[in-house]
């Protein structure tokens, strides 16, 4: 392809807008330009890119023996209403009516119209187990859309949902799909790592997330250092702490304290001279359920995820101020577990504790002397906040570190949920009506392009892996006034392309200094550079984008060398 007949219109400047390197690089790089928020027109190199990945994940989806579909964008409000996620998936799912004012929503995802499917088409365990997918755009209408393809409002995506006769059949088929999801990845050229996830408003019983690690990556998951353990940090179980030992003369009962303009945990500890860790802080919570209270140590931060799945409730907001004080009848700050008349959710570290320090329901007063278990009593124990590096690995008790990573992938055993909400049934082998045992697997592909963005650029632009690259070469002829260097450089493209080789000709009427800047810019991974010093020898200059090692090839043999790296870098 020749650079002049192309679409590519460069930035120098980043533009203000954009926050994520990824963003401000594909918009340097004319790949991508914003229609509306959170919704972009693609432009010919980033749909090339965009393309390299759906052909990677259609190739090791039929691999694992699933089958395309197409299923249709706009869903009717029926199928939701009936799986019961119409009101419960929330404002991102886009809801209209159509002209005959009957509701519908533009799918975010496609659970309810697969099942739908099936359940109209699949009748007998012969049919089984069945595994269907699509990549096809969503649209979730997030309420701050940003950092441009990592979170947008619309995206392409592949979505896979398996249907089995039974939970260990499910089990091969999970695997099946947790395989052909790493080699995705692999193949993509992604530093990824799979970690143990929530399953969020999709449900079902079981969930593995794909990270690519990435240091501005939007997502934390803890990973140990000794064993294979890792989780989304919304996901990962901290171990509960050893009970410390009670007073050798017993607890004395708790007493008040005036604490006169001392609200946060920083400030009470300063006072009593203690750590955050022995104090004990109550977070007032509103709930379809009903206002509850949880309790954690100081030195911990909430997981509201776990909070949400312990009390089984989709709504989940901090009480304001107002509703602080007619709850407990304290300002904020003041809140504490003795007395309340909430339900008390503690965590179980809160339960380890001889004793602590809390709020009094007083306003300027706080309790000392606490005993949890004696003092108060909670209506359930768990765990309940973020884990910490000071936590130790819940497989192993190794160490454990916190990583950044931008989630790519994340695959569901769904169980019956879906099957059961739709009635979705079919005849075992003795003639007995069973719901399907579903699976869903999910991949954002136009996150792909994003993410790899993130995980591979510099100060010069992306550094595109060799499978997920526009183009593999560019080729770059100082000057194509001068008769001998046009004719090697043409020569040289038509022998690549003939080899089928992805070149691009950079045969623009520009300084040689603006062509390199845009070569590094679009992240092309092997630049070729032809002119009169290197012909006058037979040679190319050839300079690999990530390494920045260059070297000096014999036009002759310049095919052979160029399409040996390319066929290591994609196959290693």
């Amino acid at each position: 392809m020749l650079y002049s007949r192309l679409l590519i219109p460069t930035l120098k400047e980043n533009p203000a807008e954009a926050e994520a390197v990824s963003h401000r690089l594909l918009l340097r790089a004319g790949m991508i330009r914003k229609l509306a928020s959170g919704i972009y027109n693609y432009l010919p190199l980033g749909l090339k890119v965009l393309r390299k990945v759906e052909a990677i994940v259609r190739e090791e989806m039929n691999r694992a023996g699933a089958q395309e579909v197409l299923l249709p964008a706009v869903q009717p409000a029926e199928l939701w209403l009936e799986s019961g996620r119409w009101q419960v998936y929330g404002k991102e799912l886009l809801r209209f009516k159509d002209r005959h004012q009957r509701d519908c929503c533009f799918g975010p995802t496609h659970e309810e119209v697969i099942t739908d499917l099936v359940r109209r088409e699949v009748h007998s365990y012969r049919q089984l187990p069945l595994n269907l997918y699509q990549i096809q755009v969503k649209f979730r209408d997030e309420i701050r859309p940003r950092f441009g393809l990592i979170r947008g409002r619309e995206f392409i995506m592949k979505d896979g949902y398996s249907f089995d006769v039974d939970e260990a059949q499910a089990e091969v088929t999970y695997q099946a799909m947790y395989e052909a999801y790493s080699r995705i990845f692999r193949r993509c050229g992604l530093d990824f790592k799979v970690v143990e996830a929530d399953t969020g408003p999709i449900g079902g019983s079981f969930s593995h997330e794909f990270m690519v690690l990435a240091d501005t990556g939007e997502d934390t998951l803890a990973s140990c250092t000794a064993c294979d353990y890792a989780a989304n940090l919304e996901k990962a179980e901290a171990v509960a702490p050893d009970p410390q030992p009670a007073p050798v003369s017993g607890p004395e009962p708790c007493r008040e304290v005036a604490t006169p303009g001392v609200r946060t945990v920083e400030e009470v500890a300063a006072f009593f001279r203690t750590t955050p860790a022995e104090i004990i802080k109550t977070l007032l919570y509103e709930t379809e359920q009903g206002p509850v209270a949880v309790l954690l140590r100081g030195d911990h931060e909430v997981n509201e995820v776990k909070v949400k799945n312990l009390l089984g409730v989709t709504d989940l907001f901090l009480a304001g101020p107002a509703r602080v004080e007619e709850l407990t009848g304290a300002e904020v700050g003041f809140s504490g577990p003795v007395g309340l008349n909430l339900p008390l959710y503690a965590d179980q570290a809160v339960m380890a504790l001889a004793r602590g320090i809390t709020g009094a329901n007083r306003s300027g007063y706080h309790l000392a002397g606490v005993v949890p278990g004696r003092d108060f009593q909670p209506t359930r124990v768990a765990d309940l906040r973020l884990v910490t590096e000071q936590d130790p690995c819940p497989r192993c008790g190794g160490r454990i570190t916190l990583l950044k990573g931008i989630e790519v992938g994340h695959i569901f055993k769904l169980g019956a949920k879906y099957s059961q909400a739709l009635k979705a049934t079919f005849l075992d082998a003795a003639g007995e009506e069973r719901f399907f045992f579903m699976g869903c697997y999910g991949i954002g592909v136009s996150r792909i392009v994003a993410a790899a963005i993130e995980q591979g650029h510099d100060a010069d632009g992306i550094i595109w892996p060799m499978a997920l690259a526009p183009f593999q070469v560019m080729l770059i002829p100082i000057s194509l006034e001068e008769e001998a260097t046009r004719a090697a450089a043409f020569r040289v493209y038509e022998e690549l392309a003939a080899a089928g080789v992805e070149v691009l000709l950079d045969d623009r009427d520009e300084r040689p200094g603006v062509k390199f800047k845009d070569c590094d810019l679009l992240g092309i991974p092997l630049r070729v550079v032809v002119g009169p010093k290197t012909l006058a020898r037979h040679q190319a200059e050839v300079r690999h984008r990530r390494t920045r090692e260059t070297t000096f090839v014999e036009l002759d043999k310049l095919k052979d060398v160029l399409t040996a790296r390319i066929a290591q870098e994609l196959h290693g």
